[in-house]
């Protein structure tokens, strides 16, 4: 199974530090943010990954093109930032053909075990999302008997988004997402009909934009989409400023 790690935001919950450097190269226990997650990948044994690339794009490129630690290839987003179901769509070059492939947010620190994850996918999953019972305001909603996405939930602001519009807010499991998940790679042709269908501009040079979190919601109720439970699970979001010191800590005690 091959991985994309998603590497091109603006990090502007890291500034000033992100101001001169990609957030995916802001230093943690002497080693990059992209570095932990390429070992991690490497460690559950996947050992090719396509980085994107956006915000001070030739200092993430460089790093690729210099570490040692697997096979990697760049997904240039240098024009514009395609947000995350654009970057898996521009990346399609790499991935199509793989089968599965997983995805995870370098700036997130976890103990999740990967290689479970993987042995969770079922083979009529369209996408299967690593989720957890932790504290935020916003959920993904899962159908009670089959753990399929039904829709979206925002619990501080009242929004919700179903997709399966038979459901209530109320009926459904409501999870944390991880923003680790994995994708079968019939993901793409489900993409072009998303596109198509609500006239997303498409610039044949650059690609794409739109969120990976809108096109699960509308193609939920056209391929499954499945939420996996992860028990235990001790996850990190280090992409703001006062996240950096509970990472040094986090990094002691947990293969990440």
């Amino acid at each position: 199974m091959k991985a994309m790690i998603f590497a091109a935001g603006l990090g502007t919950r890291l500034k000033p530090i992100t101001d001169t450097l990609p957030k995916a190269l802001v230093p943690v226990g002497g080693k990059p943010l992209i570095e932990h997650v390429a070992r991690k990948l490497k460690a559950s044994g996947i050992d090719e990954a396509v980085v994107n690339v956006h915000h001070i794009a030739d200092k993430v490129e460089a790093w690729v093109g210099e570490q040692d630690v697997m096979k990697m290839e760049v997904s240039d987003e240098r024009k514009m930032l395609l947000e995350t179901g654009g970057a898996v769509l521009h990346a399609r070059r790499y991935l199509e053909g793989c089968g599965h492939f997983l995805i995870h947010n370098v700036d997130i620190m976890s103990n999740a075990d990967l290689k479970w994850l993987e042995g969770q996918v079922r083979d009529d999953a369209l996408a299967t999302l690593l989720v957890s019972r932790r504290p935020t305001k916003r959920f993904f909603l899962f159908h009670p008997g089959t753990m399929r996405l039904a829709g979206w939930h925002n619990a501080g602001t009242g929004d919700s988004i179903m997709a399966d519009e038979s459901l209530k807010v109320e009926d459904c499991k409501a999870y944390g997402f991880s923003g680790i998940h994995v994708m079968s790679d019939k993901v793409f042709g489900l993409m072009d009909e998303y596109v198509a269908e609500k006239g997303l501009p498409v610039d044949p040079e650059v690609g794409v934009k739109f969120p990976v979190r809108d096109f699960y919601l509308w193609a939920a109720m056209r391929a499954p989409i499945y939420g996996v439970v992860a028990e235990g699970l001790e996850l990190l979001d280090v992409g703001k400023l006062d996240a950096l010191a509970p990472a040094e800590e986090f990094i002691k005690t947990n293969v990440i």
